[in-house]
């Protein structure tokens, strides 16, 4: 499919495929079969001025983003899109502003994709990434969806500083058996995620995290600290559980109308877990289990993959986990890996070619 702003590069990209080339814009591919399965980002993803270029463009987006924010600035009583759109990138870094705007950009995302007929089986997120699926699902009205996001981001954000991640290039087994071993000594550290067959998340106290990677690191495991304010999916999470708890007993819950893979058991999650607070509480506490639900999504049928997000952070490691996942039977040349935004590049011609992506591999859009 040839892609141009104007009928010049249209033309110019006709030219080149009648002459047997590939064209400067342009996306190329094969027709196959399987769902379109969405994958929602998580924190660390955000980035100043995400979802501005797609607001000036799309009626759709524009709309959902307005709806989303509305709801968010209601709870936070401040600007969620002054920021997002601000230019002090360390406001936006800030955990209730980074969920916040995230959630604000997927749903809109979201919205955008569907209003072109994309039919999405399954989606699934990372971390906060799962509010954006739950609520996109249906599990909660928009408003519940902004109270519970806007709460989340709030207690986490107060909780005392001190805490630190880290990313470690090494197995599950391995990483766990260190930090086993290190609880068993009195430190504060947990597996925060396993987001790829050699991509494990340590979090924690600061001199706990460092204990951890430093024996890691010995053994020859690249380790890679993670700029946060907190150790997120720790122990250091608990002091917020029960205000948490308590305002997911206010909101009202529904049985999803899409598939949801969970992020705490790495497989498909029904309404009874969906719907209760329980699990969104344990949601925030536990290990991040991506890297299973890739698993979960590949068996439920999907084999176009498409991140909604400000960037393409995890395409790259759901294609890590197809090649590690031999129960999916298919590698990661089998599958269609999409990002709709990518921070290097303009989002209307990111998103329109993400679209022309699905396309081309036979996924229905409506043009």
């Amino acid at each position: 499919m040839v892609l141009g702003s104007d009928a010049g590069e249209l033309c110019a990209g006709l030219g080149a495929v009648a002459e047997g080339g590939v064209p400067v814009r342009g996306v190329v591919g094969r027709v196959g079969g399987g769902r379109v399965g969405v994958v929602f980002s998580g924190q660390g993803a955000q980035r100043l001025g995400m979802g501005r270029g797609l607001y000036g463009e799309f009626g759709v987006f524009r709309e959902a983003f307005d709806a989303v924010v509305g709801e968010l600035e209601g709870w936070l009583g401040c600007g969620v899109r002054e920021v997002v759109w601000g230019d002090d990138a360390g406001v936006l870094e800030g955990t209730v502003f980074a969920q916040a705007g995230l959630f604000a950009v997927e749903v809109g995302l979201f919205r955008l994709v569907e209003s072109w007929g994309v039919d999405v089986g399954c989606v699934m997120g990372h971390s906060v990434g799962e509010l954006a699926a739950a609520h996109v699902a249906g599990v909660w009205s928009l408003p519940d969806a902004a109270r519970v996001v806007a709460a989340r981001g709030r207690l986490m954000q107060g909780l005392p500083g001190g805490g630190a991640m880290a990313v470690v290039d090494a197995a599950e087994v391995r990483v766990s058996e260190v930090v086993e071993s290190a609880v068993g000594r009195g430190a504060c550290v947990d597996v925060a995620a396993v987001n790829g067959p050699r991509s494990v998340v340590v979090s924690g106290e600061e001199g706990a995290v460092e204990e951890v990677v430093g024996e890691l690191a010995e053994e020859g495991c690249r380790v890679r600290r993670l700029g946060v304010s907190h150790g997120f999916h720790s122990a250091l999470m608990e002091p917020v559980l029960e205000e948490f708890r308590a305002v997911l007993g206010e909101v009202s819950f529904s049985a999803p109308r899409l598939g949801v893979v969970s992020n705490v058991t790495g497989a498909l999650a029904g309404a009874e877990e969906l719907c209760s607070p329980e699990y969104w509480v344990r949601h925030v506490r536990e290990t991040v289990r991506f890297a299973d639900g890739v698993g979960a999504m590949a068996r439920a049928g999907v084999s176009r993959f498409v991140e909604l997000g400000p960037d393409g952070g995890l395409v790259s490691q759901v294609g890590e986990c197809l090649e590690a996942d031999a129960e999916a039977g298919r590698g990661a040349d089998e599958a269609v890996l999409v990002a709709a935004l990518r921070r290097d590049r303009g989002e209307v011609e990111s998103v329109v070619g993400a679209a022309a992506d699905l396309w081309v591999h036979g996924a229905d859009v409506d043009w």
